[in-house]
């Protein structure tokens, strides 16, 4: 549900709002909460900090909007604001615009104009949202331990809270590029680069859209962690679709005589979460590890090009739900059994 507040001192705008939307209220969808100035918009924005997008007038007592506006961008950058006014001259829409609004609608309100816009800025806000979700449990900033970070979040407290570590059951993906050795030594310095994180991208954009998050990059290759009650099944969908956007790039890949392709296994299983490395150096990684995910990594480089492997244990929780072949018993590294092993198909 999006939550938008209207700031305007025409209190006909309120009942035209309820009319109009009426439908989006009763399902749930919009929560529209009122303010008569600038100023009152402030002290609900502070009071409801889930408020996804303000709908501004500009001309209004105590506070205006081009006011608000920059209030709004000094107290929250996350929070979109649309601007609705009567005076739609270029002077105002670009004041509106320099200080940070996401879109200018004018009096009388096209109330069909209004609804698109509403959808087209929400979709933009929930996207910005989840983004910040996506980097916060990648643990960017567990990666960059030094005191100015430290004392930043909260001094001795925060630093004792990196230290500590928990025992989870995830799935972890190992994703490796394949061949692209080849690529480094044969190819310029700044194709390689150019190329390796462009591959990246396509991976983490399909890795943040199954809600997995990167835990780290390991030369040509991407470890990512999937956790909740569909982790596989997501780690898979995931893995699937890395797969397939990667082999969409082959024909612009813009190296000669070079196709991309993943080999990529995956795991389940408990590991040990928190932050690996050295205190004494300040250079911590919040990952994890085990078992679990040594298994992962060997089933990768066991895998073939452009093939997905899995346990058989993986392959009894997921069968029903996708396509896989059994490829017989491997040896995988300090395993002194075989391991019975699936390629996932589709």
């Amino acid at each position: 549900m999006a939550k938008i507040l209207v700031v305007d001192d025409e209190t006909d705008l309120q009942v035209l709002i309820k009319q109009k939307f009426r439908k989006q209220i009763r399902e749930g969808s919009y929560e529209f909460i009122f303010a008569e100035n600038g100023s009152e918009a402030m002290e609900k924005i502070k009071q409801q900090p889930d408020i996804d997008l303000v709908l501004s007038d500009i001309n209004m007592p105590v506070m205006d909007g081009l006011t608000l506006l920059l209030k709004i961008n000094e107290y929250s950058p996350m929070l979109k604001a649309v601007i609705v006014s009567a005076y739609g001259d270029m002077e105002n829409i670009r004041v509106a615009m320099n200080r940070g609004a996401f879109d200018f609608l004018t009096k009388p309100i096209n109330f069909e104009d209004l609804e698109l816009t509403l959808q087209k800025t929400i979709e933009h806000v929930f996207q910005l949202q989840k983004t910040l979700k996506a980097i916060k449990e990648n643990n960017i900033l567990r990666m960059y331990v030094d005191e100015t970070v430290l004392n930043f979040m909260g001094g001795r407290e925060f630093e004792s809270s990196l230290m500590v570590s928990e025992t989870i059951v995830a799935t972890v993906v190992f994703i490796d590029i394949c061949s692209f050795t080849t690529i480094s030594e044969n190819e310029p310095a700044d194709t390689v680069v150019k190329l390796l994180n462009n591959y990246f991208d396509v991976m983490v954009k399909a890795i943040i859209a199954h809600e997995g998050y990167v835990d780290k990059f390991i030369g040509d290759c991407i470890m990512a962690v999937f956790k909740g009650t569909y982790q596989l099944d997501n780690a898979i969908e995931a893995s699937l679709a890395v797969r397939a956007e990667i082999e969409k790039l082959s024909k612009i890949s813009g190296a000669q005589d070079y196709t991309p392709k993943v080999s990529i296994g995956i795991n389940s299983g408990e590991m040990v979460s928190g932050n690996i490395g050295s205190a004494t150096l300040r250079r911590l990684d919040y990952t994890v590890i085990g078992d679990a995910v040594n298994v992962a990594q060997r089933l990768q480089t066991a895998a073939a090009k452009g093939q997905i492997l899995i346990t058989e244990a993986s392959y009894q929780k997921v069968k029903e739900s996708f396509s896989c072949q059994s490829i017989g018993q491997i040896t995988l590294k300090n395993k002194t059994a075989p391991v019975s092993v699936y390629e996932v198909v589709g």
